[in-house]
């Protein structure tokens, strides 16, 4: 008995012997070769060990090899798809006679690996020589969670990556990612899971950590603890949930989200924005559910730049552009800052519009995702227009936006707007359609178009279409038509019943109510106050056709004045040229008495550029009734009147006066000069400056 268990002993002291000394006097060209033939066999990829490699058995199975290479595959060229500087691995060996598997060390020393992509191959999917029986898909296709998924029991020691670097390109792109160290403690199957590590990617430093409350629970679709964290510069992102009960991989908890620079996460991402003072800070907190494909934010507060709010947001992420709908409450929203930015150019003439910019307008920001989004806005601005209580409805489907606003509360009007704007082609293409109730014109279209000179509470209805890339040629192409009715209001600039009491002072300057009229007129004026028309209506339409607006049917009333107007506008050129042709329809009340000036007509004309508009007399068209009507009384006339008197009795004419009153002595009195005598004598003293001086150019300017 004694010698049988001597000879056990012997015989046992003999294996762990042989287990220390075999690795030791067996060349490593014996079992490197095999090694080498055998990897490449089960990858279908030649695998060289060009190193060192060393072998321990006891106590536990060790294996370190030196300079490692996996060959890429075919047609990705010559460079290995991985090297590593070495790698290690151990395994204790008793634990392995009752089924377990404990790796006692996992070590990748400096390795290289190369990710290509070119059309529908890549280099990453390893083929076996031997066929393999079809794995039993997912309802989705991809990995099933499910009972007995690991049935063995393991656990990992020192599992650790070291100085990796990973290039990836799709022959398009391509991102590097450099440093990165991973550690892995896996106590085993059962028990908390933990991961740090930290990466540089295109120069970017970030650092991550994650647990797992068990990696069999996750394998056998069991509910499963996650939380994750990810921080650096461009982004700090954290996940604090777990992964939902059943086969696909979801998520479902807390998430917190801040990027400081989106526009430098976006080039980091190889996705540039376009230049702009925007896009440069989002956060969010609150609730995300769904899969790595679909996901669902509840964001209890959500933060764009300036802009903060609430609401639900669902992102698809299965397509090749990323899908967002959902609904936001924002209290403000203030979408001058994402608008192409205006011209720098100052105004041709002191403060006002801004010429049109020729710079390129970049909509490529309308093809980075597909959305429809629902939004309810409690003050909404667009440039200097500010819209009150808004609902709006945005699709954004292939670069083609669609911003309805479905209700919106406007300077004291309401209405709705919709605006298109189509990138689809190398030329975008814009529309407007807008219908606006009860509006207050002088705020709105000093805030619209820095227009000043309309007052009074009314409607509108827009429809424009234009192509272009910059606002030139937007304006160049614009086209389409609109009409407005305005009531109870004035026009800025200009006093059409003084003007009509100013000529009919000059034609009645025998009457000395109306010189003393005049006299008044001509003193208001000159103090600085503001000339205004009041009217109980004001209304017409208008077409544009390529930038020229056209209108021909103004028409405004008051109890004193009818007013008749047309015109155009060139919008691309900055310029109007506009006549109104008012008439008097009842008695106009001056200082100290009356003078019925029942259908007298005095065109006026107004003209220039938008910052240097000239309002006056139209001196044109009274130059041409004078001429016809001196011309006429030249013919018929007896040859007793003066050059002035005959051209004085004209313009009675041309404007609806009958002949002069005279005083109860017979005599005219003469009257202060006024805007209506300058008007004549210029016509006069320009007709003599032609006769003498024909190459002298002249004006038909009326007084501002």
């Amino acid at each position: 008995m004694k010698r049988l268990g001597l000879g056990l002993l012997v015989v046992v002291g003999v294996l762990i012997a042989a287990l220390f000394i075999l690795p030791a006097i067996i060349p490593a060209a014996a079992y490197k070769d095999r090694v080498e033939q055998a990897a490449s066999q089960a990858l279908n990829r030649d695998i060289m060990l060009a190193g060192d490699v060393r072998l321990t058995l006891f106590p536990r199975v060790q294996v370190q090899a030196d300079n490692v290479s996996i060959a890429n595959a075919d047609g990705f060229g010559e460079d290995a798809f991985a090297e590593m500087t070495q790698m290690r691995v151990g395994m204790e060996l008793l634990p392995l006679l009752s089924r377990r598997v404990e790796i006692t060390e996992f070590v990748l020393v400096e390795p290289v690996i190369r990710l290509e992509q070119r059309g529908g191959t890549n280099n990453w999917t390893f083929a076996s020589n031997e066929a393999a029986p079809a794995p039993v898909p997912s309802a989705s296709g991809g990995f099933v969670r499910q009972p007995g998924a690991l049935p063995i029991e393991a656990s990992f020691g020192d599992v650790r990556i070291e100085n990796a670097a990973i290039h990836f390109s799709d022959g398009t792109q391509s991102q590097d990612i450099t440093g990165l160290n991973l550690a892995i403690a896996l106590p085993s199957l059962d028990e908390e899971t933990r991961i740090e590590g930290s990466l540089a990617a295109n120069g970017e430093a970030l650092e991550f950590d994650a647990t797992l409350g068990s990696i069999r629970d996750f394998f056998e679709g069991r509910a499963t603890p996650l939380a994750l964290n990810l921080g650096g510069r461009l982004v700090d992102l954290g996940f604090d949930g777990e992964i939902p009960e059943g086969e696909a991989i979801a998520l479902a908890g807390d998430i917190r989200a801040d990027i400081p620079n989106i526009r430098a996460l976006a080039a980091f991402a190889g996705a540039e924005l376009p230049p702009g003072n925007n896009l440069e800070r989002f956060s969010t907190r609150g609730r995300i559910s769904g899969t790595t494909s679909q996901l669902a934010l509840t964001a209890e507060s959500l933060r764009l730049d300036d802009i903060t709010g609430s609401g639900g947001l669902t992102a698809d992420l299965s397509g090749a552009k990323p899908r967002i709908t959902g609904a936001l409450d924002l209290p403000a929203l203030n979408v001058t800052p994402y608008l192409p930015e205006a011209a720098d150019e100052a105004p041709a003439s002191g403060s006002g519009v801004p010429p049109w910019s020729e710079e390129e307008i970049d909509l490529a920001g309308l093809g980075l995702v597909n959305a429809q989004l629902d939004l309810t806005v409690g003050e909404l601005t667009y440039r200097d227009i500010e819209v009150s209580d808004a609902a709006l409805n945005v699709v954004l489907e292939n670069s083609r936006l669609v911003a309805r606003l479905q209700r919106i509360s406007l300077y004291e009007g309401q209405g709705a707007v919709t605006i298109i704007a189509n990138a689809r082609s190398a030329t975008p293409s814009f529309s407007l359609e807008a219908s606006l109730d009860g509006l207050d014109a002088y705020p709105f279209l000093q805030a619209a178009a820095g227009f000043e000179r309309l007052q009074g509470t009314g409607s509108m209805g827009l429809n424009f279409n234009a192509t272009g890339s910059s606002q030139a040629a937007i304006m160049s192409s614009l086209d389409g038509n609109g009409t407005f009715n305005f009531a109870d209001g004035a026009i800025v600039g200009i006093n059409i019943a003084q003007t009509i009491r100013n000529v009919s002072g000059f034609l009645n300057r025998d009457n000395a109510d109306s010189a003393d009229t005049s006299t008044e007129d001509s003193e208001s004026a000159e103090t600085g106050e503001t000339q205004t028309t009041d009217f109980t209506s004001l209304g017409g339409s208008f077409t544009i056709v390529d930038g020229q607006l056209s209108n021909q049917d103004l028409l405004m009333l008051s109890p004193l004045l009818r007013v008749e107007g047309l015109g155009n506008v060139n919008l691309p050129g900055q310029r109007v040229d506009y006549r109104l042709r008012p008439r008097a329809v009842a008695s106009i009340e001056g200082q100290g008495g009356a003078s019925d000036l029942q259908g007298v007509i005095v065109p006026i004309r107004i003209r220039g550029g938008f910052n240097d508009v000239s309002i006056g007399v139209d001196t044109e068209a009274v130059g041409r009734a004078l001429l016809q009507g001196a011309l006429n009384n030249a013919i018929g006339g007896d040859g007793s009147q003066s050059l002035e008197d005959t051209a004085r009795n004209a313009l009675r004419d041309a404007i609806g006066l009958g002949s002069p009153d005279t005083s109860d002595d017979g005599t005219d009195e003469d009257t202060q000069t006024d805007p209506a005598q300058q008007l004549l004598q210029g016509l006069l003293n320009s007709r003599r400056s032609r006769d003498t001086e024909p190459d002298e150019e002249t004006t038909d300017e009326g007084p501002n």
